[in-house]
Formats: C-alpha cells, structure tokens, sequence
C-alpha cells in the first residue's frame, strides 16, 4: 500500500460579525463520480505543484472568488481507494471571502449556497469534511486561542 496525497479540501467563508456562513457548491448532475453531492471546493494537485497552490487554483476555477486571507487547518482528511490500494491524505485549506464578492461556477457544479456551520455540517457527506467545518467555526467564532490556523500569504500573481 502507498500513501498519497493527491487531491485538497478548500473551505470557503464569510464572516458577519460573530456569523460564520460556508460556501457549499452542489456537483452537477451529469458528475461522473458524485452527481448532485454538495461539497467544498476540491481539486487535484497537478505534478510538482505545491498543496496550497491547488487550493488557490482550484477556488479560482470553480468559484471565481479570489480569498481575502487563507490558512492550513490542522486537520487532515484521509480515503482509502482499494482499486490502487492507496491511502489518500487531504490536505485542508480555509478561504475568508469578501462578503458581497460574486460567485461564478465552473461546470463542474449547478448550483451553490451560503450556509450556516450547523447546515454545513448537515449537507455535507463525508466525517472528515464535517470535522474540517466545524475546526474552522469554531476558530473563527469561538476565537479558540488554543487553535492557532497557520495563515499562509497569497502570491499576489493569484490572487
């Protein structure tokens, strides 16, 4: 068995005030692999391309946002995939969006909505994407001191 990592897991937000909202992106229904599934914005990390480079490239392609500040998340999602046996490691990202800024899907997706983190958690599939949502609510809300997310500076070539 290998261990991998290929693909990330950005998480993109607003704040209002104390208010948290996540922007969750509905897969479009002619997906191959998950039609219909509401998601974060996820993405494959192309050859010699740094993890965090794929996050802001991927939020670009799929939403058009440009993040207003971004972090790693201490938290790390895993899959096994049995056809390769490998074991896949997700690396989590968190995008503080402008609120007002407009977004434009790819086609990879139909639809989109700001959510709160409980409705989040709810439409989201997967433990360790509900894990990641609630990590980043309760940083940004509860102003955990205890949790510091390591704020990564955005090249200004991607922004």
């Amino acid at each position: 068995m290998q261990i991998v990592s290929k693909i990330i897991e950005a998480h993109l937000f607003r704040l209002d005030g104390n208010d948290i909202e996540f922007l969750l992106l509905k897969r479009s229904d002619n997906d191959n692999l998950y039609p219909g599934l509401w998601q974060m914005v996820s993405g494959s990390i192309h050859e010699n391309e740094k993890a965090f480079a794929t996050a802001l490239r991927e939020i670009k392609e799929e939403t058009g946002l440009a993040p207003k500040k971004f972090w790693t998340v201490p938290h790390v999602n895993s899959f096994y995939e049995p056809q390769k046996d490998e074991l896949n490691l997700v690396p989590v990202f968190a995008a503080q969006i402008n609120n007002g800024d407009d977004v434009v899907l790819s086609h990879e997706h139909s639809t989109y909505k700001w959510v709160s983190t409980g409705d989040a958690i709810e439409m989201l599939a997967w433990k360790g994407q509900k894990e990641s949502v609630r990590t980043i609510a309760d940083y940004f809300t509860n102003r955990l001191n205890t949790l510091n997310l390591l704020e990564i500076n955005i090249p200004g070539s991607i922004k």
